[in-house]
């Protein structure tokens, strides 16, 4: 049976750390053993600061790591940041700053392994020090996520992809966003960290998981010995139906979740989150497909009196879909697969995601 536990929570760090050490404790924390590495894989999206919403707190990473000593253990602080240098990262944030005085090893993950997986997929390049960790912590942040709609426990795993091969994998799974969800899900089978503590206390909804995002305070702290589980309850937290987040879905189809879950705490009704706008790529006829993806369907857009044009974009874009032209972005949406990974590591907010006028008026017509 999976354990969820759920605690209202700030970052006022003594109660906030009694809470962690508590959910540690029930969850499974007590199997660090003295001199064990311990990697704790928070989620450490780019250079920005708390108050953003864009990573995990670091008065949450500091409880962890306390424990972690405290048993005897290693900590290791280890992510593939999207945006921006590990280190630039780490400073940023304050985890740097909030973990001065402790003894910390910080590495980001560069080697990987192949890890055979099955179809359809076949083999996925994973981080060794991920896959091979003797207990792993995994310290997401709560977010809404443009492409996924939710980022949480198992998305978070996906932070051991390295680098590019990232968007590598975006550009393979392509525009099916079911293919990409049941990737995370093998992602998170592979890894299968020991404990799940999700940072909901600031969370981020609306455009999602970068800085077009809105950080939403929310409160909640939620810890589980299943990702699976930890996903399926915030679900419910936010007041949807679990199966609408697709890694659940693919992992209900994997037969990885549907067990039953014991609840530690009192669940919050969190109302009036706001979720992106998911839209279908295409449908219908083949002959239309190209149409659609100019002139109706949702799509990235960018703000160019925001723009700094400093690459970002393009250089990460799996489907190389934009250019500079005239000193503005050009998208082509013929190669845009709606991965929305520049916004994602967009560094000023310029980028949107937005349905055209047409595919708006459409809508409302025939809606």
């Amino acid at each position: 049976m999976a354990k969820v536990i759920f605690r209202q929570a700030g970052y006022d760090y003594g109660p906030l750390r009694q809470n962690i050490f508590y959910m540690l404790d029930v969850l499974g924390g007590g199997a660090i053993k003295k001199d064990q590495s311990v990697l704790i894989k928070p989620n450490l999206l780019g250079p920005a600061g708390p108050e953003t919403a864009m990573v995990t707190h670091p008065m949450v990473i500091r409880a962890t790591v306390e424990y972690v000593i405290g048993k005897g253990g290693r900590p290791r602080i280890s992510d593939s940041p999207a945006m921006g240098s590990f280190e630039k990262v780490l400073q940023v944030s304050g985890i740097k700053e909030a973990l001065r005085d402790h003894d910390v090893l910080y590495e980001e993950f560069r080697e990987s392994e192949t890890v055979s997986v099955g179809d359809p997929f076949k083999k996925i390049e994973i981080a060794s020090d991920a896959l091979n960790a003797p207990f792993m912590i995994n310290l997401p942040k709560l977010k809404s996520h443009t492409q996924m709609m939710l980022t949480l426990g198992v998305k978070n795993t996906y932070g051991c992809i390295v680098g590019l091969r990232k968007p590598e994998w975006h550009f393979r799974a392509g525009a099916n966003r079911e293919m990409f969800a049941r990737l995370l899900v093998e992602v998170y089978r592979a890894v299968k960290p020991a404990v799940t503590i999700v940072d909901g206390i600031l969370a981020m909804e609306g455009q999602g998981p970068g800085r077009s995002g809105v950080p939403r305070s929310i409160g909640a702290l939620i810890g589980g010995n299943d990702a699976i589980a930890v996903d399926m309850s915030i679900c419910r937290m936010l007041g949807i139906d679990p199966f609408t987040l697709l890694t659940n879905r693919a992992a209900l189809d994997m037969g990885l979740a549907g067990n039953r879950i014991d609840i530690d705490g009192d669940m919050p009704s969190v109302s009036a989150f706001r979720f992106p706008e998911i839209t279908p790529v295409v449908f219908g006829p083949k002959v239309l497909h190209g149409f659609m993806r100019r002139h109706l369907v949702q799509r990235p857009l960018c703000d160019d009196s925001v723009c700094k044009r400093c690459g970002e974009c393009w250089r990460y874009c799996p489907a190389k879909a934009i250019t500079v032209k005239d000193k503005k972005l050009h998208f082509d949406y013929d190669k845009c697969i709606r991965c929305y990974c520049c916004i994602e590591v967009c560094p000023y907010a310029a980028l949107r995601a937005e349905e055209p006028v047409l595919g708006r008026s459409i809508k409302k017509i025939f809606g």
